[in-house]
């Protein structure tokens, strides 16, 4: 078993108290970024009310995750804590430093090749320390952490920008830097300037070819690369309940190219279909016992100017496919669009080339509409190759 049932029933128990002792404190209803901060006060003091933006508060976050990359650093700097074991449940993920080049098989054995000492290094670190390893090929970080050990209500830090992609199961997940994921592993706080808060109500529902990823992508057309710097992007609205898991985690990892501190989304059914379906039972079971918590106060969502610093208002029903670039991720253009406007801009008009990768969008449902696009483009080609060598 990945995941710790125990320590997230233990962070369910607390949650009932401190959502009341927070509500009590601030006077109103919480927003669901509110709840989770709140529930994971380093003093446990629910009953303090901090100025978003402003104060420098000390959490204790439930989970720490590494790649490899910068995993060496942080783990050769915990070694000097004198600690025996982690203090938080904590994981490293060999991933970063496998180069695509030619094809999964080679460039995976090329890697262990190359990074062979990196890796005996932090495997044997890890079992030492009680952290979980991944090896080599078992995947991107933030997909194995979506799949295992990403859980509703959470707070968790990792090593890496897009370890935002935990907000699609419900969690306040931050990417951090080394020495800050050492703090936590030696049972430490970790500090964070209180977030601000930005909403964004979805409304409708996707059809045709648009997708959950072009919802992040509008957004970051409107907020800009540093629209989101020191806050939580949280969605909400029937749009959004409307989403898969996994469509939420896109768009809770790309919120990285917005600045934002992290986003997240309330927990909802397609959440727990999600846990189900990748064998967690028990932590569906644990999450829908204190369901009410885990998302906002439906007196926020109903009012959401009155207790969000911003909001956003998009109707999925209107929105379509985007693309965005070049040269910046917030310059946010519709296809139906992009041929006039490349034209206008005096952009290059035929792609050659295209590397689909899976860091900033890591969604089988996404890449598999990726992949659909690539497969018809070599098919018509081959076609056109037979029809030429016939005439």
């Amino acid at each position: 078993m990945a995941f710790d049932i125990d320590m997230i029933k233990a962070v369910y128990d607390r949650y009932p108290s401190r959502v009341a002792a927070a509500r009590k404190a601030v006077g109103k209803p919480l927003t669901l970024s509110e709840k989770i901060l709140y529930s994971h006060l380093w003093d446990g003091d629910a009953s303090t009310v901090f100025q978003r933006g402003k104060s420098y508060v000390d959490f204790a976050p439930d989970r720490v995750a590494m790649q490899d990359a910068t995993a060496q650093m942080a783990l050769m700097q915990f070694m000097q804590a004198g600690k025996k074991k982690v203090s938080v449940p904590s994981t490293v993920h060999l991933d970063h430093l496998i180069q695509a080049k030619m094809g999964a098989d080679k460039d995976l054995q090329n890697a262990i090749n190359q990074s062979s000492e990196v890796f005996n290094f932090l495997e044997s670190a890890s079992n030492k320390y009680g952290i979980g390893f991944w090896k080599p090929g078992a995947g991107i970080i933030h997909q194995v952490v979506l799949e295992n050990y990403a859980f509703p209500g959470g707070m968790m830090i990792g090593t890496d920008s897009h370890t935002v992609n935990a907000g699609g199961l419900g969690m306040v997940a931050i990417g951090v830097g080394g020495a800050d994921a050492v703090d936590v592993m030696a049972g430490m706080a970790w500090e964070l300037k209180f977030p601000k808060l930005i909403g964004i109500k979805l409304t409708g529902k996707l059809s045709g070819w648009t997708a959950s990823k072009d919802v992040i992508l509008k957004v970051a057309g409107i907020l800009t690369a540093k629209g989101g710097t020191d806050a939580i992007v949280e969605y909400f609205g029937e749009g959004a309940i409307g989403l898969s898991g996994t469509g939420k985690g896109t768009i809770c990892n790309m919120g990285a190219e917005i600045g934002a501190t992290t986003s997240t989304f309330g927990y909802d059914d397609s959440m727990e279909r999600y846990l189900r379906a990748t064998g967690r039972d028990e932590v569906a079971d644990a999450a829908n016992g204190i369901r009410e918590h885990l998302t906002g106060d439906p007196e926020v969502y109903a009012n959401p100017d009155e207790y969000f610093d911003q909001v956003i208002e998009i109707n999925l029903d209107d929105l379509k496919p985007h693309l965005n670039g070049p040269f910046t991720p917030d310059l946010a253009t519709p296809v139906n669009e992009m041929k006039q406007k490349a034209k206008t801009e005096g952009w290059p008009l035929d792609v050659e080339w295209a590397l689909i990768g899976s860091c900033t969008n890591s969604s089988y449902e996404d890449l598999s509409r990726a992949a659909s696009i690539a497969e018809d483009a070599a098919r018509s080609r081959d076609l056109n190759l037979k029809a030429n060598i016939r005439n």
